[in-house]
């Protein structure tokens, strides 16, 4: 089983590609290669191969690279499921992870809705999306700030909030006040449930 994250950058028409594509490439040249692993196509649109155990949070952390950028979000789609044909780049290789993916994102937009998931399993997946989308209400709206920790906690979630305060050269206070504001607990939290119930998805 496979996880393919389809995606578009909300709002890119107001910024230079290379703004975006700056921070965007160099995560996800971390995270494979191109275009087998991952590819931006279309201008602002990209997919990205994964497993399901990292998809999750993978997407989450491109919401926050993206959002560290004044005014800019993205919208993703996550597909979990087989992977039957492997072509010459990850958006000409097919089968169930790709369509569930690229079927979810296309819904997206009419929902009003910037992150969803398909596992293949409807009663698991009616849970997961309701969880995804009260993480939305707060996820939606983090400031370029909150954005910027949420992206530093993930990358390196080991790191004590006064290594952190260093690197930034602020206080620790103030890092604890900015992981607070975007509701970094809730956002460990989603991600332990969803790891938690990975087990129990099939094909």
């Amino acid at each position: 089983m496979i996880a393919i994250i389809t995606g578009d950058i909300i709002n890119s028409d107001r910024y230079a590609a290379s703004e975006w594509m700056g921070i965007l490439k160099p995560y996800l040249g971390l995270q494979g290669g191109t275009p087998m692993d991952w590819e931006i196509y279309r201008g602002d649109e990209f997919q990205i191969r994964t497993t399901p155990e990292r998809a999750l949070q993978m997407a989450i952390r491109i919401k926050a690279i993206i959002k560290s950028i004044n005014k800019l979000d993205v919208r993703m789609g996550i597909g979990l499921g087989s992977e039957t044909f492997v072509g010459g780049s990850v958006s000409q290789s097919n089968g169930k992870a790709y369509q569930r993916s690229g079927r979810i994102f296309e819904t997206l937009k009419e929902q009003k809705l910037n992150l969803a998931i398909v596992t293949g399993d409807d009663d698991r997946d009616e849970t997961l999306n309701l969880m995804l989308k009260l993480a939305l209400n707060f996820m939606d709206d983090w400031s370029t700030v909150s954005a910027q920790m949420v992206s530093l906690s993930l990358e390196k979630p080991n790191v004590s909030q006064q290594e952190v305060a260093d690197q930034l050269k602020i206080r620790q206070s103030a890092v604890s006040q900015r992981l607070k504001r975007a509701r970094m607990d809730l956002v460990l939290d989603l991600l332990a449930y969803y790891e938690g119930n990975l087990k129990h998805i099939k094909e």
